[in-house]
C-alpha cells in the first residue's frame, strides 16, 4: 500500500514541476521568430521535450479520468484542447529550440 502512495506523491510533484513549463512556452508563443543557437536546440531536445511529453502522458491520464465528470458539465471538448491537444501540439509541432 505504501508503494502505491509513494508513487502517486511522486506523480504528483512531478506534474507539479512540468505544469509551469507548458503554461510559459503558451504565453511565448506571440514573440516573433529568433534565431536559434544550437545549444538550444540541444537544451530542448534533452530537457523539455520528455518533460512536456511527460506533461502530455500525465494530462491525458487526467483527461481520461475527469471524462465522466467532464461528459455530466458538457465541457469535453474543453477538457481535450487543454489536457491533450496544446500539450501535442507544443510537444510535436513547435520548431525545435523555440520556447
Amino acid at each position: 500500500m505504501s508503494g502505491r502512495k509513494n508513487i502517486m506523491i511522486l506523480l504528483c510533484i512531478v506534474s507539479l514541476l512540468v505544469m509551469p513549463m507548458g503554461a510559459s512556452a503558451m504565453t511565448n508563443s506571440a514573440r516573433p521568430p529568433q534565431t536559434v543557437g544550437a545549444d538550444t536546440m540541444v537544451a530542448d531536445i534533452v530537457a523539455v521535450r520528455p518533460l512536456q511529453l511527460a506533461s502530455l502522458i500525465m494530462g491525458t491520464a487526467v483527461f481520461v479520468v475527469s471524462l465522466p465528470f467532464s461528459a455530466l458539465g458538457n465541457n469535453v471538448d474543453q477538457a481535450y484542447e487543454m489536457m491533450m491537444k496544446e500539450p501535442a501540439q507544443l510537444l510535436f509541432k513547435r520548431p525545435l529550440g523555440s520556447f
